[in-house]
């Protein structure tokens, strides 16, 4: 979902990110806000207007992050790590490792966050009230209304009964609670959200169609955004549910091809990587682990140079980052695998290498045991790579 992102501070001990696509978002509204200002105070300098519109937009993504504060506060107090928080174009998202333990824990999380949202709203208000009325100070009272306003308009939006927005988790919690099952729950709320965003997306078509093309843009973009969330909030529901508690030992691929770390480099492009079509395999010599090597290895090394080099000479020693125990939760193992970048780990026990697993054994382990337990006509993830991602974060649109 993210790519590079910008830590810019912490809060309550949670890290505060921003990915790079806010920044348009925080330009765009900026400028609409300096217009803003220059009709509602008239005589503001265009300085101060913009002054006031850079300011106004500054602290509504602190609303926003004081929001998903709201969500992620509660989620650690019940157990879940909580990875931070990162503003992007579509508002904030609090990044959780996992989905809550129980519909009651769902709830007050879901909660968290609108409550912020109500007190920042009641508060601005208030600061508006007996704000000063005269001179340029009335900007001060019109950014305090705006962001009452903002507040209590985006209240409401994500309360509507939309998964994942926060009146679709309060929904989900309700029918977790209601058939004690997390999968149903979350299917039943993920087709609210479906249908909540294919409204957006209508109405978003009628407004370019009558002459509001931004505005309707705008809620088109919005609705795709939640119609993809809610089909990857409810796959990764499947996923995890699916691999959760099931050892790699049970699908890892027990006759791995091994390097001995005295074949040269040469030998082993042609011998291994042409023939296996891999691009890293573990080196081994007398039945202990003693790296791998990866074709990036070659990157540094002329061709004409790799028979002057070995294996062993290139191989990487240092093996955490791509070893698993045989025990290892499946799900655990797939998460690595995101964190790491890497789509094959080793199964290793002391220095024995037991066996590989590869992102495509648990691909068809997944697809098996969807099959088996009749899960087979249920949409899977478009990309295998983004499931741990969707499974740890609370995605909160337009906040």
């Amino acid at each position: 979902m993210f790519g590079t992102r910008l830590r810019l501070f912490r809060l309550c001990g949670i890290p505060i990110n921003v990915d790079p696509s806010w920044l348009i978002i925080f330009a765009l509204l900026g400028w609409t806000l300096a217009d803003f200002f220059a009709d509602a105070v008239p005589g503001l300098e265009p300085a101060v207007s913009w002054t006031f519109g850079l300011g106004t937009a500054l602290l509504f993504f602190t609303c926003i992050v004081l929001h998903e504060l709201g969500h992620a506060l509660v989620a650690r107090s019940t157990g879940i790590p909580i990875r931070g928080i990162t503003l992007f174009l579509f508002g904030g998202v609090a990044e959780m490792e996992s989905e809550p333990p129980s519909a009651g824990k769902e709830f007050f999380m879901a909660i968290g966050g609108p409550v912020v949202s109500a007190l920042l709203a009641v508060g601005c208000w208030a600061l508006g009230v007996f704000g000063t009325q005269s001179g340029w100070e009335r900007a001060v009272v019109v950014m305090f209304f705006y962001l009452a306003y903002i507040n209590t308009a985006l209240l409401v939006f994500n309360m509507v009964p939309a998964f994942p927005l926060d009146g679709g988790r309060v929904l989900r919690s309700a029918l977790w609670a209601a058939t004690g099952s997390l999968r149903k729950a979350t299917r039943w709320a993920a087709l609210g959200g479906q249908g909540f965003a294919w409204l957006l997306i209508g109405i978003g078509a009628i407004n370019f169609l009558t002459g509001n093309p931004v505005g309707g843009m705008w809620l088109a973009l919005i609705g795709l955004f939640l119609n993809g969330a809610a089909r990857s909030s409810y796959q990764s529901v499947l996923i995890r549910q699916a691999l959760e508690g099931e050892p790699v030992r049970r699908f890892m691929n027990t006759e791995p091809v091994m390097v001995p770390p005295d074949v040269g480099l040469g030998e082993w492009v042609e011998k291994y990587v042409y023939r296996q079509h891999h691009k890293a395999f573990p080196v081994v010599s007398g039945g202990r682990l003693e790296g791998i090597v990866t074709t990036q290895a070659l990157s540094d090394i002329p061709r004409s140079e790799w028979g002057r080099h070995t294996v062993g000479e290139v191989m990487v020693r240092d093996l955490d980052a791509v070893t698993i125990g045989p025990a290892t939760d499946a799900l655990e193992a797939l998460e690595k695998m995101q964190r790491t970048g890497s789509s094959r780990l080793l199964v290793v026990e002391g220095d024995r290498l037991l066996g590989i697993v590869s992102l495509k054994d648990l691909l068809r382990f997944l697809d098996l045991k969807l099959e088996l337990e009749g899960e087979a006509s249920e949409p899977r993830a478009q990309s295998p790579a983004q499931w741990p991602e969707t499974s740890r974060r609370e995605e909160h649109a337009l906040r």
